[in-house]
Formats: structure tokens, sequence, C-alpha cells
């Protein structure tokens, strides 16, 4: 074996991993080791090589179109209660789910912990991210006169934590059995040459792989045949950090439902050309997002015969699918993304070494790649004083405080509940 893991590491160009073997004591050698035989190179070596790839001579080669939506409060009184019918048939006959992406750590808001057990300082008392969205789940309960299925992606970072924290919330007066966790997966971290990093525990160093991973997790947790052996049939998927995120919209589902597509999505309008957001488009005909790093200025300022932006729908991380739409995604390879991150890591000399700029290259998936497996996809355009009150940020926009001020605002508007 000791030859095996030897030559595996010469054969990659990662030798300085013998350095740390020899640093390690017996348990932490016998791990390294057992990850090392574990670790499929090729793949980090093909991740490596998109490193530095150019985004915009990627883009240069795709043809970029608007894409159609519908604005929510311009739909006729009569097409609305249409679509609401439809929507709330199949929520009352127990045939959606909802699922909520919470594999982050709030690390950048200066929480030490999993992001959704944050506390927002809302009215009338202060409430995690995860509480906010179990009253959500409570509303919709209430309304409809179901149990709905809550499944919640965590991290190996993140899991136990999450788990302990729902636990000792009593699953914030949820049933126990209608909620279910399972983690997403992992890619190692590689340096700027291309060498895997260091742990502090002499394991390799490894980060989430990205929330388009949310597919093939489903699939290989077992939540889609859970799903399926509960004969649920529409999906919707949401992340932690949105205060005012509408997990339960029967507008958007009745849409989607109406116009025969598989997958749809919640958008709101951008606030302006230069805002940092992904937008809805036609990517080479299909459905996609484009991000704001690779959409070109003079298309990003281009507006319509209203004055409104042809590129203006922002993807919020509001989607929704047909349980056959997540298993087709589930069973294909979506691209990997390269992110240049800072990434404290443990040296040769077996020192722990803080970093002030990027020095890893991460690597994820992202969600909204799943879209193009579809010919086309039903966009419900919001409102963002209604549906979209991130948390992204420590201050300023995005942040705790504005995520805030949006949230008492609407629940001072709406005492009595969602449409």
């Amino acid at each position: 074996m000791a030859n095996n893991y030897i030559d595996i590491l010469k054969e990659n160009n990662q030798e300085h991993l013998l350095k740390y073997l020899d640093m390690a004591n017996e348990n932490q050698r016998e791990e390294l080791i057992d990850d090392i035989l574990n670790l499929d190179f090729k793949t980090i070596k093909e991740l490596y090589s998109i490193s530095s790839r150019d985004n915009d001579k990627a883009i240069e080669s795709c043809i970029i179109e608007h894409t159609k939506f519908v604005d929510k409060y311009k739909i006729a009184k009569d097409e609305f209660d249409k679509y609401k019918n439809i929507g709330e048939e199949i929520i009352k006959n127990g045939e959606y789910a909802v699922v909520t992406m919470a594999g982050g750590q709030g690390t950048r808001l200066g929480h030490d912990g999993p992001k959704g057990t944050y506390i927002l300082n809302v009215k009338p008392k202060p409430k995690s991210l995860f509480e906010i969205l179990a009253d959500g789940i409570k509303r919709a309960n209430s309304k409809y006169g179901i149990s709905l299925n809550w499944y919640i992606m965590t991290s190996t970072e993140n899991n136990d934590r999450t788990v302990e924290f729902f636990e000792e919330n009593n699953f914030f007066g949820l049933s126990k059995d209608k909620v279910r966790f399972f983690k997403q997966g992992n890619l190692p971290l590689v340096s700027e040459d291309g060498k895997l990093l260091m742990d502090k525990n002499f394991h390799i160093k490894y980060a989430a792989d990205g929330n388009g991973c949310i597919y093939k997790s489903m699939k290989k947790a077992g939540i889609l045949d859970d799903m399926k052996s509960k004969n649920i049939k529409w999906i919707f998927i949401g992340s932690v950090d949105n205060a005012l995120l509408n997990m339960v919209d029967p507008i958007l589902l009745g849409i989607t439902v109406f116009e025969g597509n598989k997958i749809g999505s919640k958008s709101v309008v951008k606030r302006s050309p230069e805002e940092p957001v992904g937008v809805f488009c036609k990517k080479n005909n299909k459905p996609a997002v484009i991000e704001y790093t690779e959409l070109p200025t003079e298309m990003a300022k281009e507006t319509d015969e209203d004055g409104e932006l042809l590129f203006g729908e922002s993807h919020i991380m509001c989607n929704l699918y047909s349980i056959e739409a997540l298993e087709k995604i589930s069973e294909n390879t979506l691209p990997y993304h390269s992110a240049h991150k800072k990434a404290p890591y443990l040296d040769e000399s077996g020192k722990m070494v803080k970093v002030t700029k990027p020095n890893a290259y991460k690597y994820e998936a992202f969600i909204f790649d799943g879209f193009v497996f579809f010919d086309d996809i039903s966009i419900l355009r919001g409102r963002r004083e209604e549906d979209f009150a991130p948390v992204k940020n420590a201050e300023g926009q995005d942040s705790p405080q504005t995520a805030t001020e949006l949230y008492n605002n609407y629940w001072e508007n709406n005492e009595n509940g969602r449409m």
C-alpha cells in the first residue's frame, strides 16, 4: 500500500503531501493515506485547468437573448385566479414539497455557526433564519390543511450543528418526521500552482462543491426516492439566507403547470444595470442565468420599448421543479466554475498560515446550470420588497439590517399573510 499512495502522489505532482505524512500522528496519517487513495486526481487536474479560463471569451461563442416572463402584478384577475387554483390544488393534494439549501457558515456575517442559525432582530421578536422559514411552512400547513415535507441540504462542516439546532428548538413546532437533512458534496481546494492544501488536522482541505451539487446530492441521499414514495410531484428549492423567501407560492406553481414547463423560477427587477446579480436569459436557445461578471456592459444596459432592461430579471434562488426534472438533471454532470478564494492552510513546516489575499481555487457547480436540459422555463416576476431580503454581507446592501427592515415592513403591511 505504501508504494501505492507514494506512486499516486508522484504521478500527480503532489509529492509535497509526503512531508505532512511524516509530521502527522498515526491516526492522522492513516486518514490522510485513505483520502489520497480515494481521491479522483483526474477530476482535480481537469478542475485546475479551468481556474484561469477567460469567461468573456467563453460567452462570446454563445447566442444570448432576452427571455419572457410574467409580471405577477400585471396578471388579469381571471388569469390570476386560474393559476392560483391550479397551484393550490397540487399543494392541497400533498404533491408539493420544499427544499432549503443551508450548507453555508455565517462567516461573512461574523457568525460562528451555520448561516441558518443566524438571528435577525425582527419584530415581534428576534428569530433565526431557520425559524423564519419554518414560520412560512406553518402558515402554509394551516392555510391548506396539509403537512409539508421539508428537506434541508447541509454540508459536512455544518450538518451536526444544524441538526442540533433544530432539536434544541423542537423543530420550531413542525413534525420531526416531516423534516429531513442531507449533505452536499465536497471538492478539494487547490493552490494557485495546482497543489492540494492541508488543514490544521493534517487533512486535505475541502470546500462545498456549490449549490449545483444539490441534484446529485438529492439522488445520492435517497431524497428523490423518498419524494416519489410520498407522491410528491413538484418541489421548490430556495436558499436559507432570504428572510422573505416564499416557499409556497401557488401562482408560480400554477403558471409553470399551465405553460407546460418542467421548471419555473421567480425573479425581481435589477436595481440597475450594474447590480452584481445573475440574470435570466436564453443561451443558445435554452433557459439560462448569466452571471453579472459575464454579461457584456452594452447588453446589461439594453432596454426594451418600455425602457425596461432586456436583461433585468434577477435570479433570486427561488426555483421550482417537477420531480421528473430533478431526476433528469441528477443524471447529468453540470459544469464546474472556479472562484479565487482566501484559504488559510498548514504549510510544509507544520504552521498554519493566515492569508490576506486570494491564494486558492474553489470549484463549484451552479444550480441554474441545470436549466439547460429543458427547452423553456416559466418565470414569475415578483417584487423585491415582498420576495427578496437576502442576508449576504455584514454591512450595507443585502445585510442583516436591510433584510430586517424589509421583513418588518412586509409583515407590518401584510398581517393576513401571503396570497
